[in-house]
């Protein structure tokens, strides 16, 4: 026999239990498999196709840039639009590949999406907004307005 610790979901107390079956049943197996998040982690993941890619946004004191990883895919994924100061990335791509020989015939699909939406600030020029997809990275350059950015400092003299 062997002794299991369970955490509770919330983890603030430790209980043991005495495991009287060499093989759990295949019930209690699916409660724990959901108790225990990875039911509901799972199942909202299943059919999502992608997660959503990693995002780095660095600025200076002339723009902005944003930094997508999405390796393995190609310039013409991409959908890049402004609305309204909404700037929205998308990407949806469908594969299929089928193999025959005499005796079979196998068929494989696949399909994978995401969107990622940025409200863009007042001091971004939307009409000069750009975008490079270069070993797996697509940036995305939003230069400020000419009045948003940073002036050095000026001294002011005393008449």
């Amino acid at each position: 026999m062997s002794t299991l610790a369970t955490m509770p979901k919330h983890g603030n107390e430790v209980s043991t239990k005495r495991n009287t079956s060499s093989l759990p049943s295949f019930s209690s197996w699916v409660d724990n498999l959901i108790e225990g998040g990875m039911g509901t982690g799972f199942l909202s993941n299943f059919n999502t196709g992608m997660t959503l890619p990693a995002v780095n946004i660095k600025e200076n004191a002339d723009e902005f840039f944003l930094e997508i990883a999405v390796p393995g895919m190609k310039k013409s994924d991409f959908n890049i639009d402004v609305d309204n100061k909404v700037l929205s990335i998308s990407s949806e791509t469908r594969e299929e590949q089928e193999h025959k020989e005499e005796n079979y015939t196998r068929r494989e699909f696949g399909y994978s999406s995401f969107k990622r939406t940025f409200t863009l600030p007042d001091t971004i020029e939307s009409d000069k907004i750009s975008a490079q997809y270069k070993e797996g990275i697509l940036t995305v350059h939003l230069p400020k307005k000419e009045e948003a950015k940073d002036k050095p400092a000026k001294r002011i003299t005393i008449s």
